[in-house]
């Protein structure tokens, strides 16, 4: 009889061990729902997308209920496909953003895409102030809270569960009980044993070789994994955020005001670097802009700080003869073995800022939006369509292999070789 008490408490404790994993790995699939649609959605949705605002596509908020899933699952994955394939909806689309078809992301999965439009789902239902609030605060939130209803369902199911496996407890010991006394079978007395000492736990587990050797293996595997995450992080600078030395804005001039990147950055479209303005460029504007109104008609601190660096005087608009460069601080650093052209990328190819940068328009101030590895650039590269039509680049490439052909004569500077950056950096 003491056997079927042992197994109804063995039973009970896989029962307990087993309702527990479930609601380990339910919480953690919710969680994580949230938490990797989020990471998605900036990885590979923001350089075209927002979700309360139209950048190069349309606002996401509320596209659940435009759209159903299965048609955003393969609208995702391929939406040229789909075009080809001639489905009124994606035509119409097509044709609503001038022909601009969107990038394809066949790599993935169809639960990655729910994961993201979850993400979507859950910030379009928040009020629209504190949606705004989570846009402007991008740089500082690199996580997502888990919605108080998701939490809230979370420790209400486990409380349920506890509950159930009390009640199956208790039932279990009541018919073992009455199943003894049936067989007039009196109840053992569990004897008492001493609970050993801590040092007298410690020498029997130092004397048994396969715990230690386990407990070994698990801290050299711990160490490993710490060691290989430290070392693959290394140069790599993801969100980071300096102090510049005048809080430039982004999101006022980008985003509220809407001037363009190439407005300050120049180069971007023209040369290998993106560049920094000159004070000139941010006089063109602060000349007038000095916005009195907002510090009781005083000029305000950061504009008065171009002045102060240009040694200029706002009431006789006079420059001085001892301006000061202002000390911009790099953000987005490269090792020395890479190259980057922005004009290849940026007129060439046509990828937006925000490819790279992130929201840009939305950050108060900027910070490393991306990795910038080796591996985030192959997997763009990978992904990137090369839209080669009306491209003068491709144009004159393939007149040169015309030339070619007719054996004719193709010099280096045909392909490029007058430009600055095929030699300085």
């Amino acid at each position: 009889m003491r056997s079927i008490s042992l197994f109804s408490r063995s039973v009970v404790r896989t029962l307990i061990l087993f309702l527990s994993l479930n609601l380990i790995g339910l919480s953690v699939t919710f969680a994580q729902s949230a938490a990797e649609g989020a990471a998605l959605f900036k990885q590979k949705c923001t350089s075209c997308h927002a979700l309360n605002q139209k950048v190069v596509g349309p606002a996401l908020k509320g596209v659940h209920e435009r759209r159903e899933e299965a048609w955003l699952l393969k609208w995702i994955k391929n939406s040229q496909a789909m075009i080809a394939a001639g489905d009124p909806e994606a035509v119409k689309i097509y044709n609503e953003y001038n022909q601009s078809a969107m990038t394809a992301f066949p790599e993935l999965s169809d639960d990655n895409i729910k994961s993201i439009l979850a993400y979507i789902k859950e910030e379009g239902d928040k009020p629209a102030a504190a949606a705004a609030g989570a846009g402007a605060a991008g740089g500082e939130a690199k996580t997502e809270e888990v919605s108080n209803l998701m939490i809230s369902g979370i420790i209400l199911l486990i409380i349920i569960s506890f509950l159930v496996i009390l009640v199956l407890n208790r039932v279990i010991t009541t018919l073992d009980k009455l199943f003894k006394k049936k067989q007039g079978i009196e109840e053992e007395e569990e004897a008492k044993v001493a609970k050993p000492s801590f040092n007298e736990q410690v020498k029997a587990f130092t004397k048994n070789k396969k715990k230690v050797f386990f407990v070994v293996l698990i801290l050299l595997g711990v160490l490993s994994v710490v060691a290989w995450m430290g070392m693959w992080n290394t140069g790599v600078h993801q969100g980071y955020q300096p102090v510049q030395p005048i809080k430039f804005s982004h999101q006022l001039h980008a985003g509220t005001n809407q001037i363009s990147c190439q407005y300050c950055h120049g180069g971007a479209f023209k040369s290998k670097n993106a560049s920094i303005p000159s004070l000139n460029v941010c006089m063109n504007c602060h000349n007038y802009v000095q916005a009195r109104e907002k510090y009781n008609g005083e000029i305000s601190p950061e504009i008065a700080k171009i002045y102060q660096a240009l040694d200029y005087n706002p009431d006789t608009k006079v420059y001085g003869e001892n301006p000061k460069p202002v000390e911009w601080i790099r953000i987005h650093n490269l090792p020395d073995l890479a190259y980057f052209n922005h004009a290849q990328h940026v007129q060439v190819a046509g990828i937006q800022c925000q490819k790279c940068h992130g929201p840009i328009q939305n950050m108060e101030e900027v910070y490393q939006y991306a990795p910038l590895t080796m591996k985030w650039c192959i997997n763009c590269h990978k992904e990137t369509e090369v839209n080669h039509k009306g491209n003068a680049y491709y144009d004159k490439l393939i007149a040169a292999h015309e030339q070619l052909k007719k054996g004719g004569k193709v010099t280096a500077a045909v392909l490029g070789g007058l430009e600055c950056g095929k030699c300085h950096y």
